[in-house]
């Protein structure tokens, strides 16, 4: 087992339209480590979450990766190194297992090795049998368990999850936070994930970082973050606050 890459980011802040969204943030997440991203809506999260992996730029700050050899420089090798679920993935017009074997057949593989990875991220997920069915016929929690299987297909370094279980049935939420266990117990990868719901976080997640309106209100392990002595905070972790 390898461990995926640390993360680390320094005075991160960036702004639309002259409107702050993010001030200031700073963290660092280690190699194989799951690290949520919370708040409420609207806190700055999701684009966070894209900065670090490389999809946009921020206005001030830099973003720092690392692992076993010197920090990485090279954005485009590095994405190739990481992948991100979002809340509703699309599916392409193509069979499950054609949607799956995407991002392998990119990276130019074998069609053996793409055939034997497919089938198992998609065991991994419950879908077995399910490589001839049209994806665009599925459930929404069929779909997100199909994009899921299709993130762990490449076995990225690093795993970004934004919102990954947002509006499915408790059913589908379990199959999917299964899965992540398991990928992460299999291979080590660092996970990231961003959640504006308190539960998962602390079911998932040893450490995190709390945003409110773009700046940091706590960072910390989960259990120490939710008794902080903040209103905004502790709304947040009773569930009042989304």
């Amino acid at each position: 087992m390898t461990l995926g890459l640390a993360v680390e980011a320094a005075g991160i802040s960036k702004s639309y339209g002259g409107s702050a969204v993010l001030s200031g943030i700073s963290l660092k997440i280690d190699a194989g480590e799951l690290f949520a991203i919370m708040g409420p809506s609207g806190s700055g999260k999701s684009t966070l979450l894209r900065i670090l992996n490389l999809l946009e730029q921020p206005d001030q700050g830099e973003v720092t990766y690392g692992g076993p050899e010197p920090v990485l420089q090279d954005g485009q090798r590095l994405r190739r190194r990481m992948t991100m679920l979002l809340q509703r993935s699309v599916m392409f017009r193509d069979t499950v297992f054609g949607n799956v074997a995407y991002g392998l057949r990119l990276r130019a593989m074998q069609e053996r090795e793409i055939r034997d990875r497919v089938l198992n991220a998609l065991g991994d997920v419950g879908l077995q049998g399910f490589e001839r069915r049209k994806a665009l016929t599925l459930s929404g929690g069929e779909a997100q368990r199909v994009a899921f299987a299709r993130a762990i297909a490449i076995e990225p370094e690093v795993l970004f999850l934004d919102e990954f279980t947002a509006n499915l049935d408790p059913p589908n939420i379990k199959m999917l936070e299964s899965a992540l266990a398991a990928y992460r117990q299999k291979t080590g990868c660092t996970v990231v994930m961003v959640s504006h719901n308190p539960f998962q976080a602390q079911r998932l997640a040893k450490r995190c970082l709390f945003l409110y309106q773009g700046e940091v209100l706590g960072s910390g392990p989960v259990d120490e973050v939710s008794r902080l002595d903040d209103e905004r905070t502790a709304a947040f972790f009773r569930g009042d606050l989304i």
